[in-house]
């Protein structure tokens, strides 16, 4: 067990259940030491008001140290130890300090309580490193990316050249006994000045490096934010005593208490925000924006207050001034060139994307995603032809020589056939060893279309060593051949039905479609005779989505399963379009919906559930409607629900479909993008589609280069974050894949790893895998 996890097991539950009660004390205790700093009962009421603030806040601040630091282990226990230590001894030397002034700030510090000052910068400077050293590295993959070396050195020496400035304008502390250390001595002022400084910088630049997604980073913000407020609050009595200003030394005195809540707070363990809602925070990084320009802006403004005030600057606050000035616009030089660089990478990595989410990685072909948009576009015109090609006893190939052999044979087939279609004709590898031709301008030309391609491949084909002849069955359909309104997966599935019906008559056929071909669809028969109810043999089958890294069980998706009253298991996929293309679509996925929340709620799960829906249902309003009545038929909260849009037929109007998707958003229903990087789903349904949620397919990536993969995840949910969606993994088999999707930035996954498709009442016992110890 890591550091920290051994700590959240001592002390998540105090520190978080005591959260919010601290937040609210501080922010009262704050509202306090503002209207203290009013001194409307005078100033000798405010004084011994700011007093007895300061102490409880430092009191607060041991305490907690003592108490959330003692139920810790490691250094996150010795870092709250060390700085509840140092206030310790702050709140000492201010004690010994107002029994020797009694308050009034004209006196020195004695001997012990100045020993004990100067103690204080490097009690918190270690405390700050044991923090950070707590959480491991602070940088997570890609944070250097985000934010380049050198320009959180300059925020760094920004924020010192600032707090330089302040510690000049109030004269070094020297003339003041209201600033620490109260010596006396302008040495020892100096010094402890520039340890304040040294202190502010290095907190800043940890800061500015310290990755969002890395562990205890909002308790170092924290830390770091109450350590810049009292440094700065301590400079700025400093200040406001030089000019004579009493009116105002209250109100630069407040950091010396906010400061101290700060921190208070910042020894809690803070609730990560995936624990509320169980998604990710994938919020803006204000901390990161506005950091930088803190300093500079407060020095902005004191230089107005000064100027306005009648009094002038001195030589030295305005040479330094100049390079801050400077620095500034160098860090923005920097920062703009390293953003246009990034910008640079992320525009070609989605490129790259895109090609891959449309070409196949084996042969660089088109896949069957960009087929179809290129059919689409075809159909327009409908002067073309469509040609299925599916290489006869393939099998034999693989187990004669291997797969490897096989990879190289299909890579030759599709070369071989590259050459043989015209530069405006389409060839693409629709899966396994079956490849797709759209022909244009050749509707009237079958036969000659088909012995070309035939021709095409009767030459062998060396396969390590070997000849190796191909013969290929092939389906060939013109656009009317129905003789009414067709899809481009009607016309896919009539290739299809045609190029079986060759190899039934002896392989190496070309096959024209003809509508008595179709072989009628047993399952929409079922569909219809049902009358509503359900199919004999129809069922529903679970799987789980859980959340990253624990594993903990979130939702599940239903999947429909059938079996023909012959015993055959008919494959979903045959089903569903069967159904889609007799018009049934709507049926089945009313039914499955219905009988989805029916299971869950008798199951009594108390998780989300995942809902396929073909896409014509967007737009439709009856569907709408239905999907309302089930939630309230079965009393299930719609945030439950999560409508998956399958990619079995493309979507034709997104600006429809975006509009029904809100429709249901309104609701209260989830959407989501299911099979992303595969199907019909693009970047353009990512952008088009107000959905919540994107599925990975499990073909994004092949897990056989982690590097690769890592990359291409990484690009992907960078991606879909910066718009706000929610992304699931999907076909999850190892720890190794997990890791992958981890390191990428993915929280949820879905996959054989966590469970495989299986009943309801199975999964109410479900147990999350064992996850830590490796991968395999």
């Amino acid at each position: 067990m890591t550091e920290r996890g051994a700590g959240q097991g001592r002390s998540g539950l105090v520190a978080i259940t005591h959260y919010r009660p601290w937040l609210y004390l501080s922010a009262v205790v704050t509202a306090l030491a503002m209207i203290n700093a009013l001194a409307l009962w005078g100033v000798d009421v405010a004084e011994r008001g700011e007093a007895v603030l300061r102490s409880a806040t430092g009191l607060g601040v041991v305490i907690c140290g003592i108490v959330v630091g003692w139920q810790m282990s490691g250094k996150a226990r010795w870092w709250r130890l060390l700085y509840a230590a140092a206030t310790a001894l702050w709140l000492l030397g201010q004690v010994l300090w107002w029994t020797d002034s009694a308050g009034t700030g004209d006196v020195v510090a004695v001997a012990p309580a100045a020993v004990v000052y100067l103690l204080l910068p490097a009690f918190a400077l270690t405390a700050v490193v044991l923090l950070v050293r707590s959480g491991g590295s602070v940088i997570g993959p890609g944070g250097l990316l985000r934010t380049p070396p050198v320009t959180s050195l300059l925020d760094g020496v920004v924020a010192g050249v600032a707090f330089l400035i302040l510690v000049a304008l109030g004269g070094f502390g020297t003339g003041s006994g209201g600033s620490l250390p109260r010596t006396g001595q302008p040495g020892v002022e100096l010094a402890f000045a520039l340890a304040e400084l040294v202190v502010v910088a290095a907190v800043v630049v940890v800061a500015m490096v310290y990755d969002p997604d890395r562990p205890y980073r909002t308790n170092y913000l924290l830390l770091a934010g109450g350590l810049v407020m009292m440094a700065s609050s301590d400079r700025l009595i400093a200040y406001v005593r030089s000019v004579d200003s009493e009116g105002g030394r209250f109100w630069a005195g407040l950091g010396l208490i906010v400061g101290p809540l700060t921190i208070a707070l910042a020894m809690l363990e803070q609730k990560p925000r995936t624990a509320e809602d169980g998604r990710p925070n994938w919020e803006f990084d204000w901390a990161r924006l506005v950091l930088p320009f803190v300093g500079f802006l407060g020095v902005a403004m004191l230089f107005a207050y000064h100027v306005v005030s009648g009094r002038s600057l001195s030589p030295l606050v305005a040479c330094v001034t100049v390079p801050m000035v400077s620095l500034v616009a160098l860090r923005q030089v920097i920062a703009m060139r390293a953003q246009r660089l990034l910008t640079e990478r992320l525009y070609r990595a989605q490129s790259g994307l895109a090609y891959q989410v449309h070409h196949d990685a084996l042969t660089g072909l088109p896949n069957r995603l960009l087929f179809a948009l290129r059919l689409d576009e075809a159909m327009v015109h409908g002067n073309f032809v469509l040609v299925f090609v599916d290489l006869d006893d393939f099998k034999e190939v693989n187990d004669r020589f291997g797969h490897a052999a096989g990879d190289e044979l299909l890579r030759a087939v599709g070369e071989r056939l590259r050459h043989y279609v015209g530069e405006k004709d389409t060839l693409a590898r629709i899966g396994g060893d079956e490849f797709a031709i759209l022909i244009e301008g050749e509707s009237e030309q079958l036969d000659a279309v088909a012995d070309r391609l035939q021709r095409a491949l009767r030459n062998p084909f060396p396969v390590q060593g070997s000849s190796v002849r191909v013969r290929a069955s092939m389906g060939l359909v013109r656009p009317d051949a129905y003789g009414g309104p067709q899809t481009s997966d009607d016309l896919l599935r009539q290739a299809d039905i045609s190029m079986y019906a060759g190899k039934r008559l002896g392989k190496d056929t070309a096959v024209v479609y003809q509508p008595l071909t179709g072989v009628r669809a047993d399952f929409p028969t079922a569909l219809r005779n049902a009358q509503g109810g359900v199919p004999a043999g129809f069922h529903l089958v679970y799987q789980p989505v859980v959340q990253l890294p624990e594993g903990k069980l979130v939702a599940v998706e239903a999947l429909a399963r059938w079996n023909a009253p012959n015993g055959m298991h008919v494959s979903p996929d045959t089903f569903v379009v069967a159904s889609e293309a007799a018009g049934m679509g709507a049926v089945l996925d009313g039914m499955v919906l219905e009988l989805a929340c029916t299971e869950v709620a008798a199951a009594g799960l108390d998780v989300d559930i995942h809902v396929n829906v073909g896409a014509p249902r967007l737009g439709n309003a009856d569907f709408e409607r239905r999907v309302q009545r089930t939630l309230q038929r079965h009393a299930i909260e719609p945030s439950r629900l999560v409508l998956e849009i399958t990619e079995t037929v493309p979507i034709v109007d997104l600006a429809d479909a975006a509009a029904q998707i809100a429709r249901l958003n309104a609701l209260g229903v989830r959407v989501a993008l299911d099979d992303f990087g595969a199907g019909y789903n693009s970047l353009t349904s990512l952008h088009a589609l107000p959905v919540q949620i994107v599925k990975l397919h499990r073909t994004l990536a092949s897990f056989a280069d982690p590097v690769r993969d890592l990359a291409l995840y990484r690009s992907v949910i960078d991606l879909c974050a910066e718009l706000g969606f929610v992304v699931i993994a999907e076909g999850i088999e190892s720890r190794a894949q997990v890791d992958t999707v981890q390191a990428a930035g993915c929280h949820f996954a879905q996959g054989h790893l966590f469970g495989r498709p299986t009943s309801i009442t199975e999964l109410s016992h479900y147990r999350a895998p064992e996850l830590a110890g490796g991968s395999n």
